[in-house]
């Protein structure tokens, strides 16, 4: 079954460029994206990162909404460690109410992962895995640790920076629970008193929770029957357990009667197989930059990530994301994503592509969405 692909954007900043450029980029992607039939384009926040200048999802979809018409727009996602719901309605209403009814409000988590117990038995679909593959051959890699990730010097002065002093961000679930109900306009707080935020308020905003394991973002979206977004592009070591967390936990409410996931995954799409891995060829050094803790660096060249230096240690650190990126011709790619949809049972798919030039990223999208629409 086709399912939509919609596009997920970390506004990238690449080799020899800016963060303007970047953002120009975005905005033309988007224009593109619409006119291909992508059902929806989500930013992503990170932060002191060179090489990614999506830092506002809502400043950078406020610049998009402008030039585009049809697609749904959203964030992918809010990251509510280090901000207030009330911040966060506010800043979606006024997107609504200039654009109403097109932004899809991407919630998730920040920081380290919730403190717990032994890890629960797997799932359904975790228990199908039988050395590293699903039954279909999706491969589920090892999964990634990030907790030296998480103490490196740039995550401590990036919550410093980020909070302020002596803050401590609520409980996530409760946090989510102020947003609805600050939507809703039926917010009050303990001692009864109400809060209505205009714009906010009424907002026709689709409320989405994105996540990475089968933890507490998983079984808040459940609870709250609220859709999901797993992380295979950033996570696949963990995306089966974050897609049974979320159904184990899902209870459906007049709004919702089941389970609404979607997928994402990293693709590299080219008129060859040799074209497209040429492309790709960028994607381990910057993801190495990444998940040791220095932050992204600008998305190198072919010939640059060539000459990155390489041991055992820093080929273990991406070698998870480098095995479950989809890279290859239109047919190839696609074959790989109708993998993941069957193995995840995903509704949606979510599709991230950076490459150092934009007319090669261009391309990419354009040729998966002609091929996805043959499906």
């Amino acid at each position: 079954m086709r399912v939509p692909l919609g596009v997920l954007d970390l506004v990238p900043v690449v080799s020899g460029s800016d963060a303007g450029q970047a953002i120009r980029n975005s905005r033309d992607l988007a224009v593109h994206a619409e006119r291909w039939g992508y059902s929806r384009y989500w930013f992503a926040e990170h932060h002191l990162n060179p090489g990614v200048a999506g830092t506002s999802p809502a400043v950078v979809l406020a610049l998009v909404a402008d030039a585009t018409s049809t697609i749904r727009l959203g964030s992918g996602a809010v990251l509510l460690g280090h901000r207030t719901p009330l911040a966060t309605v506010e800043e979606f209403g006024l997107l609504d109410a200039v654009h109403p009814g097109r932004f899809d409000l991407g919630l998730g988590r920040s920081g380290a992962p919730r403190a717990g117990g032994a890890a629960p038995e797997p799932g359904p679909l975790a228990a199908q895995v039988v050395d590293g593959a699903t039954p279909n051959g999706l491969r589920i890699p090892p999964k990634f640790s990030p907790a030296a990730l998480l103490g490196s010097p740039r995550f401590v002065v990036q919550k410093r920076l980020l909070q302020q002093p002596g803050a401590q961000a609520p409980a996530y679930a409760d946090q989510i629970a102020d947003v609805l109900a600050l939507i809703e306009g039926t917010y009050r707080d303990e001692d009864g008193t109400e809060a209505h935020v205009v714009p906010g308020e009424g907002a026709d905003l689709e409320v989405w929770i994105l996540g990475s394991s089968g933890g507490e973002s998983a079984e808040v979206a459940g609870e709250r029957s609220l859709p999901f977004a797993a992380n295979y592009h950033v996570s696949p070591g963990s995306v089966l357990e974050a897609v049974d967390g979320y159904r184990a936990a899902f209870r459906p409410s007049p709004t919702r009667a089941a389970p609404y996931l979607a997928v994402s995954a990293d693709v590299v799409v080219g008129r060859t197989d040799d074209e497209a891995r040429e492309l790709a060829a960028g994607y381990a050094p910057w993801v190495r930059s990444i998940r040791d803790g220095s932050g992204a660096i600008p998305f190198p060249t072919p010939d640059e990530a060539r000459e990155h230096a390489w041991d055992d240690e820093s080929r273990a650190l991406v070698a998870d994301r480098l095995e479950t990126q989809f890279v290859g011709t239109a047919a190839a790619v696609a074959d790989r994503l109708e993998q993941l949809q069957e193995a995840t049972g995903a509704d949606e798919l979510v599709i991230t592509t950076i490459t150092h030039d934009h007319a090669d990223r261009l391309r990419s999208y354009e040729l998966l969405a002609a091929e996805w629409g043959t499906r």
